[in-house]
């Protein structure tokens, strides 16, 4: 096994420490397939079940999305540019995450990629239409390609504020008062999940929809095991991307982690913030910067403890850069911002997640006393 700390035995590549302190040792996951079956362009929508579609619809609106469409079983909801939906709820007994849709580059792509997958096209039941591929991924979660026929148009969004640095001052004799309101929502950025089968989910999203890594993290003392999460994103050639579209890590559970919306600036973030606060939701971490995507951020909590994130100026990827190598550690979350929180790492230990962790022990998982206390030692870290 190579000694992580023997520099004869890192590889050369376009990485040179841009985004992270190491890149890869030589044999390690590359980060990317050979040959993907299609390369998916975007996230097009989450999808959500909910039984109080009138809650759901009042949080909807203070956290700053647009509605879409409205009927008595769905709720639509979007975000100010142009576009697709970027989430949909509905009506269910339970108040859970279904699972993403992600957007194909062409309706061809959806064709190849049912061929592959011994899947049908079938038409998509959404505000804009379209055509769908349904699939199921390794950790059980369904996911959806989507080619739509159509796009909403662009709404007014929040204008960002014109700020003064240092000697170049692009405002006078005019004052600086952000209006106390939701932040609007721009788009949906990026989906966090957990799940039992890391390596097995990480190489489907590779191999089938196309997605290249933009950061792996790995557990004190066990790199050589590989990695145990990783932050993906689209590739589109030359054309820079979000940092991570999907990020999945190794968990006793299969689940929902968090969803972001992208939001103007700062002020956005913060005035939209004191809005949330306002009218009693819990902040579940933030305001801040993250590290791995540099965006950032503020957490909040729906009504039902679904974990959402406002973000802003994250990074850009093109396909040329490899991946980065990092720890994993709660302190490698920000650069500044307030200590992560027990609510936001999920560090409870609930009835719930001992269930969770006994089952993932005895079952067909990749968790095993050695990663659970490398993760347990991570989120003290």
């Amino acid at each position: 096994m190579p000694d992580p700390h023997s520099t004869k035995y890192h590889v050369k590549t376009a990485h040179q420490d841009l985004h992270s302190e190491q890149g890869a040792l030589l044999g390690e996951h590359s980060g990317r397939s050979r040959n993907p079956v299609i390369k998916v362009a975007d996230l097009a929508w989450l999808e959500f079940e909910k039984p109080d579609l009138d809650r759901a619809e009042v949080f909807a609106r203070d956290f700053g999305f647009g509605i879409a469409a409205r009927t008595e079983r769905e709720l639509w909801l979007r975000g100010t540019f142009a576009g697709s939906p970027c989430m949909v709820i509905r009506r269910g007994r339970t108040s859970r995450f279904i699972g993403p849709a992600f957007r194909a580059a062409e309706g061809a792509d959806l064709d190849r990629l049912a061929r592959a997958t011994g899947t049908d096209v079938r038409d998509a039941d959404m505000p804009v239409g379209g055509k769908v591929v349904s699939l199921l991924d390794p950790s059980g979660f369904p996911v959806r390609v989507v080619h739509c026929g159509g796009e909403l148009p662009a709404l007014p969004g929040q204008r960002p504020l014109l700020l003064n640095f240092g000697t170049d001052h692009r405002r006078t004799n005019a004052t600086q008062r952000p209006p106390r309101e939701p932040s609007r929502v721009q788009r949906l950025g990026h989906l966090v999940l957990e799940t039992k089968v890391f390596a097995r989910a990480l190489d489907w999203y590779l191999d089938t929809l196309g997605m290249i890594v933009s950061d792996f993290l790995f557990l004190d003392g066990q790199r050589g095991r590989g990695p145990t999460m990783a932050f993906l994103r689209c590739d589109l050639g030359s054309v820079p991307v979000d940092h991570h579209t999907l990020a999945m890590h190794l968990g006793p559970g299969n689940g929902y982690v968090h969803s972001a919306y992208q939001v103007t600036d700062l002020d956005s973030i913060a005035a939209g913030g004191e809005y949330l606060k306002e009218r009693g939701y819990k902040r579940s971490w933030g305001i801040g910067r993250h590290i791995h995507g540099s965006q950032l951020f503020d957490y909040w909590r729906d009504p039902d403890q679904l974990m959402l994130e406002h973000f802003a100026d994250g990074d850009l990827f093109s396909c040329d850069l490899e991946p980065g190598w990092a720890p994993m550690s709660t302190s490698g979350l920000a650069q500044w911002g307030p200590p992560a929180t027990r609510d936001f790492l999920g560090a409870g230990p609930s009835p719930k997640r001992l269930r969770e962790v006994m089952e993932a022990l005895r079952d067909d998982s990749e968790l095993d006393p050695a990663r659970l206390l490398g993760l347990l030692k991570a989120a003290n870290s």
